[in-house]
């Protein structure tokens, strides 16, 4: 008797240790599909919001959604008047890696102008809200002049320089004509980049986007009609686009990004204000960026 009772709990043990590994086992497989993304097919939605400065959080994340498999989509959003003309570039450039592989949707919230848009036509397709603040093509570039307020204080300012043109725009003295031919040409060369990547993005000819490449802004509305758009709706409305461009059938699981971390001195001055400093240190800056946009 004894005998059959050790036998007994000896197989129940068994028993339990065979479940309680089967549990293990099972914990594990559903976490690496957690993790590795292995499962129902998924549309994925980006923010790109603020001042495009610094690009490299929002290009590594698109880098990783690109690696997963169950990842079909990719929804954009977009609430940006733009920014500096090669953080906006470099957007536009690991777009169009990504749609290579996923089906790539843009959607526009209350702004997406100059680089907010030059980001938005490396997408399949855009859709905007009719009210949405969106245009803007165009290169702007933006400095002051304190000569007169120094020579009110009573004081003077010098520059040694290298070249010619070493300190063009320098806000110590005035412009001469030869240097404002210069910065044209360096503009019109920086404009007519985005306006050949507004031309094959939406299957425009170049010369019908240089006649709305004035820097001019349009509403979602206005947009559509020009051909800078290609459907009029919210967020819902371009991640049930992007399900079916990509062929996912019924109800598409949605998932969104890690949030952002904060730094010191955004935390301390907010995000506005840290990046207007950022505009205001970096000197004579090429920026594809709606005038005086709402921070």
């Amino acid at each position: 008797m004894p005998g059959r009772k050790g036998e007994f709990l000896r197989n129940l043990l068994a028993a339990f240790g065979a479940v309680f590994i089967a549990v293990i086992l099972i914990s594990i497989a559903v976490g690496v599909i957690a993790g590795r993304g292995i499962g129902a097919d998924k549309v994925a939605v980006v923010e790109l919001d603020g001042i495009l400065a610094e690009p490299n959080d929002f290009t590594r994340e698109l880098r990783e959604l690109g690696e997963r498999e169950d990842v079909k989509a990719v929804v954009l959003r977009i609430d940006s008047p733009g920014g500096a003309v090669g953080p906006s570039q470099e957007i536009h450039r690991e777009i169009e890696r990504l749609r290579k592989t996923k089906t790539v949707v843009a959607s526009m919230g209350t702004i997406a102008a100059s680089g907010g848009y030059y980001a938005a036509v490396a997408a399949h397709k855009i859709v905007a809200n009719p009210g949405t603040i969106t245009g803007s093509i165009g290169v702007i570039i933006e400095f002051f002049n304190v000569q007169e307020l120094l020579g009110k204080l009573g004081l003077k300012g010098y520059v040694v320089k290298s070249g010619r043109f070493k300190d063009v725009g320098s806000p110590l003295r005035e412009m001469d004509e030869e240097e404002r031919e210069l910065l044209q040409s360096v503009i019109d060369d920086v404009n007519s980049q985005f306006v050949e990547a507004v031309a094959e993005g939406r299957g425009l000819a170049p010369e019908a986007v240089k006649r709305l490449a004035d820097g001019r802004i349009f509403t979602g509305a206005q947009a559509k009609a020009a051909g800078l758009v290609d459907e009029l709706g919210g967020l819902h409305d371009a991640i049930e686009l992007g399900a079916r461009l990509a062929g996912i059938e019924g109800e598409p699981e949605v998932i969104y990004p890690r949030k952002k971390s904060v730094g010191f001195w955004k935390a301390l001055m907010g995000e506005a204000s840290v990046d207007k400093l950022t505009e205001l240190l970096s000197g004579l800056r090429l920026m594809y960026l709606m005038p005086n946009p709402a921070r």
